[in-house]
């Protein structure tokens, strides 16, 4: 099978399938999706993660159960239940909900569900590749700003976790202006967090970049602080899996600990984000925003190749020792420099983002 060039697509026989990006860098998986508890599964297991794609696989595993649900001759009742196991797989990242509503609201008024839930979860696909491409457009000359500064000097980023193609659909959120400044010839570097306990930075953000030919080092997650108060960090740039009324943001856990060590140091640090992870019902960010406790082996234990090429999993704590797993934490509006979306730029408050998004009002 040939390598495809977006973490999503469709088969001949209008089936899915979706990267395993739980074993990349060092095996390529396909995974094929070929009903609604698939995608339900490749969601809460992190075969797809990122908030832009898991909200395209749930879009896609909405059309599968309507496709389920023709075949075998049920009721509405099946497609309903398809829509609370799709919502209940993560609870934290919009996208999903955004996906799972804008499909509840298509076919809600459509009278051939299989061909609407279709068309919808492409179109849901197809926007996430030109908002992500945006997003570059708009965040590029941030990077250009510190480049002249630096007199075309090499312009050093520091990311956490991946909000990168593999997160997304095909350009990421994160990656997008990166992406765009290298193109353009810009001498751009990458460091990379590796971003315990499931190591997206490592494994995946250092394996994009590795594809696009971008040079970055890996480096453990607290070393971030370090690099900026040497005067080795240019820009932080994170992504987000929900952002408030007022711009608080949720990412990966540790985001708010780089928030923290930019603010310090005087380092400016965007959020790149769609509009889909804009979640306006809610204001207070650390009091309103669910954090997803994930099971306690993914930080008991750590996955990679082992000396015979195989891929494997070594205990790093005593057998009795029990662990904590928080996915995401809460950075303040307060601690951002501004939020890179497809409109624009806009400060992290209310009133930025209602200048970009004026219907939210």
């Amino acid at each position: 099978m040939a390598t495809p060039f977006r973490t999503i697509w469709t088969t001949p026989d209008n089936f899915i399938e979706v990267i395993d990006q739980r074993k990349l860098p060092h095996e390529f998986v396909v995974v094929g999706i070929k009903s609604y508890m698939d995608a339900v599964l490749a969601i809460k297991n992190m075969t797809v993660r990122g908030a832009p794609l898991i909200g395209a696989t749930a879009a896609y595993g909405v059309y599968l159960a309507v496709r389920e649900m023709i075949e075998n001759q049920n009721d509405g009742v099946f497609l309903d239940e398809a829509f609370e196991q799709l919502r209940a797989s993560r609870p934290t990242a919009v996208n999903l909900f955004w996906a799972l509503d804008k499909m509840r609201e298509a076919l809600d008024g459509s009278d051939n569900f299989l061909k609407t839930s279709w068309e919808m979860a492409g179109k849901i696909v197809e926007e996430d590749i030109e908002t992500c491409r945006k997003i570059g457009v708009y965040g590029l000359p941030i990077i250009e700003k510190i480049a002249q500064k630096k007199n075309n000097g090499i312009v050093n980023i520091l990311t956490h976790c991946n909000a990168g193609m593999l997160g997304c659909i095909e350009w990421g959120t994160i990656t997008s202006p990166i992406y765009q400044a290298h193109a353009k010839g810009m001498k751009i570097h990458v460091w990379v967090d590796e971003t315990r306990p499931r190591n997206q930075g490592a494994n995946l953000t250092a394996y994009e970049l590795t594809k696009h030919g971008i040079p970055h080092t890996l480096i453990v997650d607290n070393t971030g602080g370090h690099l900026m108060q040497h005067g080795m960090v240019d820009l932080v740039i994170v992504g987000t899996d929900r952002t408030t009324r007022n711009g608080d943001v949720a990412n990966k856990i540790g985001t708010y600990l780089k928030a923290l060590a930019a603010k310090d140091n005087g380092v400016p640090f965007y959020v790149a984000l769609p509009s889909t992870t804009l979640d306006m019902t809610i204001s207070d960010g650390l009091k309103e925003i669910p954090i997803e406790e994930r099971d306690e082996n993914e930080v008991r234990y750590v996955v990679g190749k082992n000396s015979k090429g195989e891929l494997d999993q070594v205990l790093i704590c005593p057998e009795t020792t029990k662990a904590c797993n928080y996915g995401f934490d809460v950075t303040p509006s307060r601690l951002i420099s501004g939020l890179i979306t497809e409109r624009g730029v806009c400060e992290a408050n209310e009133t930025g983002i209602l200048s970009l998004f004026p219907e939210y009002r």
